[in-house]
């Protein structure tokens, strides 16, 4: 089981980027920080919503030295296919986890839909977890969220309820 504050699975997937078929794996990642998102399929309703948003807010992750990797079980032609129709150009990979590995490893495979759910894994400069989110695949996910959990992380620092950066941390 995948758990925080554990070594986080490594991985090599083939990935789809301007243009680009490239493979991609954790140790390129080693000094950064790495946010991790799963979702079930391309061409579907909620995921375009979630990788546009992710993609919107990509600068503010680079300004943290975080990089943003998203993940599905779609092969890398069907992610060319979304990108270079409908999705729209976007600012980091979609990687393709077509034998299902990668989601087994992260434990977020719907084994029967053969999916993987809607998982969010922040993962630290030193290849551990530091926070994991699975959700039900009819409810899309906090970018924003996201964003501030990494900012929180990154103070080293106990940092009360809703905190933001600026916000007094408890330590």
């Amino acid at each position: 089981m995948v758990k925080v504050s554990e070594t986080a699975p490594d991985f090599k997937l083939e990935g789809y980027l301007h243009g680009k078929f490239k493979e991609y794996g954790l140790k390129q990642y080693k000094n950064k920080w790495l946010v991790l998102f799963f979702y079930p399929l391309d061409f579907t309703f909620i995921c375009p919503t979630e990788i546009k948003q992710f993609s919107k807010k990509y600068d503010e992750f680079k300004k943290l030295r975080a990089d943003v990797l998203g993940v599905s079980v779609d092969s890398v032609h069907s992610h060319k296919a979304w990108v270079e129709g409908p999705l729209g150009k976007i600012n980091f990979p979609l990687l393709s986890d077509f034998h299902k590995k990668m989601s087994r490893d992260y434990e977020v495979l719907d084994e029967e839909a053969g999916t993987a759910q809607r998982g969010t894994f922040i993962v630290d400069p030193v290849g551990k977890v530091r926070y994991i989110v699975i959700s039900d695949d009819d409810v899309g996910r906090s970018v924003d969220e996201t964003l501030r959990v990494v900012q929180a992380l990154q103070t080293g620092k106990l940092c009360p309820v809703e905190w933001t950066p600026g916000k007094k941390t408890l330590n």
